[in-house]
This record gives C-alpha cells, structure tokens and sequence, in this order.
C-alpha cells in the first residue's frame, strides 16, 4: 500500500514541498496530493505590483507538476482531525462538485470530502490581520492575497488626481506596496503611517537610502505614529490626528489561518503550530509545518519571521527529513540562516540590506537600481523554484517498510 502524503496549500512551502517530495521519494511507494483552493501559483511577494495594475505571468498548477506523480485536489480546506488522521476538504470553482442535475447551482450544499493521510504537511501560510483595530475590516485594503489585491487595483484605478492614499504599516510589505503606489500613480498625495521610525531596523546607509526614495516620490511619512481607527474617509492616530485618506492599506502584519489551532495540534497563542528542527509537530510526529504556519527557531534560538526567506528553507527541510525516514535514511542537519532582505521600492530603486545569520542588519548594503534588479531576480528565482519542482537529477528512493510508520526515525549524525 502506498504512503499517503497530503500537502495542504500551494504558495511557496506547500508547493516546494511537494514538488521536492515527488523527487526524493519512488512514485510506486507513495501517492502525493497537493490541496490548494486555485488552480494556479500566486506570487504572494508580488502583490504589491499587482494592486497598482501590473500584470503577473500565469502559472497553472496543472503544467508545473504535470509528470511529477503529484496529484493536485483544487478544494478548501474546512478541518483537520489529526487524531483521526483525516482532512475535510469542499471543492472549489476549479473542480465540479458533484449534486442532483434538478437542483439549480446556488442551491447545491457544499459537497464535503474527507481525505485520509499517512503524512501530513500543513502550508496553509498566513493571510490578513486587522489586529482588531476599529473600522480596518470595513474599510481598509490589504494585499495579504491575490483577491485583496485585485480589489485594491480596481479601488485606485477609480481614484481622481489628487485623493489621499495611506498605507498603515513600516514594515517589509507597506514599504514595497506605499512605493509601488507612489510610483505608479504619481498623481495621488501617497502618505506611510509607521508605528517605529522610518526603516529603523536597517542599517544607516539602508535607512539613508529609503528616506531619499520617499522623499524622491513624494510620500508623506508619519513616523511613531499609531492608528487606531479606520473610517471611510479617514484614519485616527493615537494622537486624536486625523488623516485624509480615500484609501486605506492596511500592512501592519499577518494572521495565520485558524485551522490549525481548531485542531489538537499544539500551536502558540497566535495558533502557529510548534515544530522541531525538521519541521514536524512537537505534538503530532504524523505532521509537519512549514512556511508562515510553523514557529521554527533558527540561529540563537530566535523564531523564523514569516516570509519566503523563511519558508522555502523550511519546505526543503520538511520535505527532506519526510524522506529520510521514510527511507531509512540520514535526517538533514542543517541550520536556516538569513542573508539578506531584499526590498523593493517602486520598479526603478531597490534596497538589500545584509543581515546576521539571525537577521540583524549589518552596515553592508545595496541601493538603487542593482539593488531593483537583484530584487527581480531573486522574485523570478524563487517562482522558477516553484515552476519546476522536479528538474533536475531526481534520486527517489524505496519506501523502507519498517520506517513507513510517521513516528519511525533515523536520527542524524550530531
């Protein structure tokens, strides 16, 4: 009988690992299925371009693994009984869900299917986070996924020269997406409401280089500054101010999907699930986490940020530690490190800043538009990973029986 492998969601982990699976393992030893909610590849670290009217090259799920064993299921997923060793899935727009021909279509229930499994690899990643602050759900965008920011594009596309546009956020991506609208629509009065100083946690030379591009694209810039309501022509600091803004984007961080904490897996108080050094579950051996929906430790004992540096290091370490003991083979011993963040600012400047293996920022950086190119590569470069889970020389090795059970190990060589 086969091992059955399911890998819940098809972003960068979920996708890298499956694909990384179909290499390391023979295709008569064990059957993979992919479980995503679309049937293409979104790149998540894109959104920002897509919001302002870019358009991104398609990539159908269905060619990447095409030939690669791995079996794609185009549905949401709704539970997971990891006691039960099953995941309850509904169909989605990609895949027909079966009901009485009478019935006309928005009144067929949703067809529940449960899919049972050997290993599970949980990916459903992070999405928005409102942080319970009034009036963001109502009125706020958020470019977390591809349908915020869909509905962002067509909300500025409507704005009229002039309009005011604040982006609620210092980090990684409301510094990409506040420079990507500044730049894209040069016509609008384009302003960052940060919660620390401008950059504060890059280098000086870093921090020298971002205000010169905000100051170069017009963005107004209000540092240590809170907001605490959204309304639809507004938004509230902790102050009392009030800001003009007919569009609010709303970037102060990520949520991750809830699933996991409705489980019994053990999961912190923000519902990230606890992993070991290999990705699998402190709680459930069966399971392994990767990606935005794990809380791993890296180099000092400090935990992973969310982010596709992050995820897809976590991915090849899952994928590879699944493997080995299933195999009967040497589990990976090896650490994941940072190197650098790389940050786009608008399509014609760019800021990678050099970082400590655990991420501290270190004087070295580059700016400008190298630091725009290197940026588009390293984005390119991660969707090619994905677009090709299997090139390459492939070394799929025999299922050992006795290791086949989840909880079986061969522990690496200290």
């Amino acid at each position: 009988m086969q091992h059955r492998i399911i890998v819940l969601g098809a972003g960068y982990t979920g996708a890298v690992a499956a694909g990384r699976l179909a290499r390391r393992l023979h295709r008569d030893d064990v059957a993979i299925t992919l479980v995503n909610a679309e049937p293409d590849f979104v790149e998540r670290v894109r959104m920002h371009q897509l919001a302002v009217g870019q358009d991104l090259t398609p990539r159908p799920f269905s060619e990447m693994f095409r030939g690669t064993g791995v079996a794609l299921k185009l549905a949401k997923v709704t539970a997971v009984d990891v006691e039960r060793k099953t995941v309850t899935v509904t169909a989605t727009s990609g895949e027909p869900v079966p009901g009485p021909e009478s019935v006309e279509p928005e009144s067929v229930e949703p067809a529940y299917e449960e899919l049972e499994y050997d290993t599970l690899v949980y990916a459903l990643g992070s999405g928005w986070n409102d942080g319970g602050v009034p009036g963001v759900a109502e009125h706020a965008h958020e470019i977390a996924g591809r349908p915020g920011a869909l509905r962002l594009r067509e909300r500025l596309a409507r704005l009229d020269a002039g309009q005011p546009v604040v982006v609620v956020g210092g980090g990684l991506t409301g510094l990409e997406a506040v420079t990507e609208i500044a730049e894209a629509r040069p016509d609008l009065d384009v302003a960052l409401a940060a919660g620390g100083g401008l950059g504060d946690w890059l280098s000086p030379r870093g921090r020298r280089h971002l205000r010169k591009v905000t100051d170069k694209l017009g963005i107004t810039v209000h540092e240590h500054t809170e907001v605490t309501s959204v309304a639809a022509g507004h938004v509230t600091t902790t102050d009392g101010t009030s800001l003009p803004a007919a569009v609010t984007v709303w970037t102060t961080g990520f949520a991750v999907h809830p699933l996991a904490r409705a489980s019994a897996l053990e999961v912190t108080d923000t519902g990230r699930i606890l992993v070991d050094r290999t990705m699998r579950s402190l709680s459930h051996p069966d399971v392994y986490a990767v990606g935005d929906a794990a809380l791993a430790t890296g180099p000092g004992g400090k935990p992973l940020r969310m982010s596709c540096a992050s995820g897809v290091p976590m991915a090849w370490q899952a994928a590879d530690a699944i493997a080995a003991r299933l195999t009967g083979g040497k589990l990976p011993n090896v650490s994941i490190r940072y190197f650098n963040q790389c940050i786009s600012l608008g399509r014609a400047e760019g800021l990678i800043q050099y970082v400590t293996a655990d991420d501290r920022a270190v004087d070295a950086a580059l700016t400008g538009r190298f630091a725009a190119r290197y940026k588009e590569l390293v984005c390119k470069g991660a969707a090619w990973g994905v677009a090709h889970p299997v090139l390459g020389p492939a070394r799929r090795r025999r299922v050992v029986p006795a290791a086949a059970p989840a909880g079986a190990s061969v522990e690496a060589a200290a």
